[in-house]
């Protein structure tokens, strides 16, 4: 039946219909496709595509299937996938109308592929009204507990199938290694095995430990392939300069680590690396990532980035060539997405496989990728599961999860004098224009693209102010003022006074001043700033509270670690809280209290000046200061740092198992927690590679577990590590463990290990 498909084809108006197809089933399909509905998988169309307008051409609300566009769609231009919600959230009943309609086609078998729907959920289902909303991914980081991770992975795709989406734009594994970037809220930190280990965390919890996925997972979607958070002006989008070196020792890692994890699908870099756009880059593509890595799913480019080739990176001449040219280079899937834009890209690549510029081989391969993955999610035997069944969406159980997702994020930075935990008998006044906004807490992709819009925040959702007043209810004692209120103007986040004498008779009537400083909901070219410096007016508030001789404590919502070295001395306490999500105000309150402790630590190195981008794992150099002495390296705080009302012990550190011929050896950790209350303490360990045929890092994280102890408890924690540990890029190109001597640091001890001869890692 094989040969007689290869050799002779089907009658293409005879579809192949499959329940659970086998790979020879998948073969026979694409054997029996015509070009155009080969064509039509690689096609991405967003929901404004197919939904119906008014006369203005505004969605009509609830959004509804426009039935006409939905048939030209399937029937004329054969389209694969559909993506997005428009503009804002929308209730599960609009998902499922939704879903009923898409999905009908392929279940009255007028379609014999089903399609396949995604969406960005990417701290949480952000576009389904009731969905349970998590810290974004750098305060997930900032957790430093994989377990976590997975837990915050499986209640997302468990409540992306509730609304119908079996697919889920993320993790973002990009390194958050420029701080003006506008999506540096959405990495898991500056540190690869940081991030790795946590991007683990999040694709096992989509996809479930093993495939096919079930109904209760989701595909994942590694983002953004490669190094587009490398930004070298730090604006969205814009070229990055990155040498073969650092490219394979920081921005690959993740990806790798997750491919081999089984990730389905990935999305492209948006910007350029060397020269190169994303989508154009073959090395990265199809060498690296299909041919040297094995990746069996399909890629999928980013929004218009097709097209984006032509208009902005003009690598190519027309919009023809442009997507012969991602195509070729390897990318299996355009997002278009809107019309007639997505026909014409059909239209021309039809034209292009017939002319012979894209060969029917990688045309095939792109199906075959793409079909591989909607059999493993289970489409073809049913893509419409019974949405009724979900019925944790939403539940207490998700939303704890979240809450101490956000209690392990937050991270205390400082507390001179014991000012924190605060306590029932002082009057508090909760001010900033982060006190009582939701949307500061939440950040971008909450509920619309950037977040800014009020009217769809979660019913249930507390403000910093609404959490702290409800947890210290006496009357009188918390009251608030904004102080600044923040909004864009020009394209840019402005400031202004919103009744300045109010907030300062406010602050002479209190003991405790607690401000909610930040930064308003951003991402992409809308999220582009021109200064990581917070804004002066919010500064103002710090240094009005401290004139008045206050107890200050700042907590800091941003997207991005802000410039604050001129007002941490005027504060008392800081806390980096990040963007902790629906629960955040809650989780705010009880750390506040001393109801709950801080375990976040720092998943980057926070800047002390602005234009000075420093990193933990620096070389020696950039220690090195004008005088000769090494303390130009000068942070306003650490990678890895942070407080806690109760810090736990390592009273020691030693090897467990030591070869120093084949580069593997085994620690002991011993931690304690002295206390008579349960902690969670990070223990990470650092190794530091003292010579090597390239300049080596200062030191750099090799792993790390987040244990929690009981009372006077004491535990002694295991980390095995092989050659792999100790490899770099060497000068010749290759990964090595280099012979020489190494430092491995765990808090403030250290151990020495030898490695007698070079061995060349693969």
């Amino acid at each position: 039946m094989l040969l007689f498909t290869v050799f002779f084809g089907f009658d293409s108006s005879k579809k192949l219909f499959f329940n659970n197809p086998s790979d020879n089933d998948i073969e026979l399909l694409i054997a029996n496709m015509s070009i155009e509905e080969k064509v039509g998988q690689t096609c991405q169309i967003t929901l404004d595509a197919i939904h119906k307008t008014d006369e203005k051409g505004q969605a009509i609300i609830p959004e509804q299937i426009d039935q006409a566009k939905l048939k030209e769609a399937l029937e004329i231009f054969h389209v694969g996938s559909v993506l997005n919600v428009g503009w804002h959230t929308l209730t599960r009943e609009e998902w499922a109308s939704i879903m009923n309609d898409i999905h009908a086609p392929y279940l009255k078998k007028e379609q014999n592929i089903p399609l396949l729907y995604g969406i960005d959920a990417i701290h949480g289902v952000n576009y389904s009204v009731g969905g349970t909303l998590f810290p974004q991914e750098i305060g997930l980081a900032a957790t430093w507990n994989t377990e976590l991770a997975r837990q915050m992975g499986e209640v997302t795709a468990y409540e992306c199938r509730a609304s119908g989406i079996p697919w889920n734009f993320s993790p973002v594994l990009d390194l958050g290694r420029q701080p003006l970037w506008s999506r540096h809220f959405e990495t898991l930190g500056e540190d690869p095995v940081l991030a790795s280990k946590m991007g683990l965390g999040l694709v096992e919890g989509y996809q479930g430990k093993s495939l096919p996925v079930d109904s209760l997972h989701v595909a994942a979607c590694l983002k953004h392939f490669a190094g587009y958070s490398a930004s070298f002006s730090g604006r969205d989008r814009t070229p990055a300069f990155i040498p073969e070196k650092y490219m394979q020792e920081l921005y690959l890692p993740t990806f790798k680590a997750a491919v081999e994890k089984g990730a389905l699908t990935l999305m492209i870099n948006s910007g350029v690396v060397n020269g190169i756009p994303g989508h154009a880059n073959y090395h990265l593509l199809t060498q690296t990532l299909k041919k040297d890595w094995g990746f069996k799913g399909f890629v999928v480019s980013d929004w218009e980035d097709f097209i984006m080739l032509h208009t902005v990176h003009r690598t190519a001449a027309s919009l023809s060539e442009a997507a012969i040219q991602a195509f070729n280079a390897g990318v299996d899937m355009s997002m278009v997405p809107l019309s007639p834009q997505y026909k014409t890209y059909c239209q021309d690549m039809v034209r292009a496989v017939k002319e012979g510029k894209i060969s029917m081989e990688r045309l095939d391969d792109a199906v075959r990728r793409i079909l591989y993955v909607k059999n493993k999610l289970g489409l073809f035997q049913n893509p419409m599961p019974d949405m009724g069944s979900y019925t944790k969406f939403g539940s207490d159980e998700f939303k704890s999860i979240a809450r101490n997702a956000a209690l392990e994020s937050i991270t205390l930075l400082k507390n001179e004098g014991g000012v924190l935990p605060l306590n029932e008998k002082q009057h508090i006044l909760i001010a900033g224009p982060g006190a009582n906004n939701i949307n500061m807490l939440n950040g971008a992709w909450t509920h619309t693209w950037q977040g800014l819009d009020t009217s769809f925040n979660s019913y249930d959702a507390e403000t910093v102010y609404r959490a702290v007043q409800r947890l210290f209810p006496t009357h009188g004692m918390v009251s608030y003022q904004k102080g600044v209120e923040l909004f864009v103007e020009n394209d840019f986040e402005a400031s202004r006074y919103e009744d300045l004498k109010a907030y300062q008779k406010a602050v002479k009537k209190s003991d405790v001043v607690v401000l909610c400083l930040g930064e308003l909901p951003s991402t992409e070219k809308p999220g582009d700033i021109r200064s990581l410096q917070l804004d002066e007016k919010q500064k103002e508030l710090v240094r009005l509270a401290k004139s008045a001789n206050k107890k200050v404590v700042l907590v800091l919502l941003e997207a991005r670690p802000r410039i604050i070295n001129d007002i941490e001395p005027l504060c008392d306490a800081i806390i980096q809280a990040y963007l902790p999500g629906d629960y955040g105000g809650e989780a705010l309150a009880l750390l506040l209290s001393g109801d709950a402790d801080f375990s976040g630590r720092l998943p980057y190195t926070y800047p002390r000046y602005d234009g000075v981008i420093e990193f933990y794992d620096h070389p020696g150099s950039v220690a090195r200061a004008k005088s000769g002495q090494f303390d130009a390296y000068n942070p306003q705080w650490d990678f890895g740092f942070g407080l806690s009302y109760h810090m736990g012990m390592i009273n020691g550190v030693r090897f467990a198992n030591k070869d120093e011929k084949k580069g593997a050896f085994d620690i002991e950790v011993n931690v304690s927690n002295p206390h008579n209350t349960t902690i969670a303490m990070v223990v990470p360990i650092y190794l530091r590679d003292l010579y090597a045929s390239t300049t080596p890092e200062n030191k750099r994280l090799i792993d790390f577990y987040k244990v929690s102890l009981r009372p006077g408890e004491n535990k002694t924690l295991e980390f095995g590590f092989d050659v792999h540990a100790l490899k770099r890029i060497s000068a010749d190109g290759k990964w090595r463990a280099e012979k020489g001597s190494f430092e491995i640091f765990c808090a403030d001890q250290k151990l020495t290990f030898e490695l007698f001869e070079d061995i060349i890692v693969e």
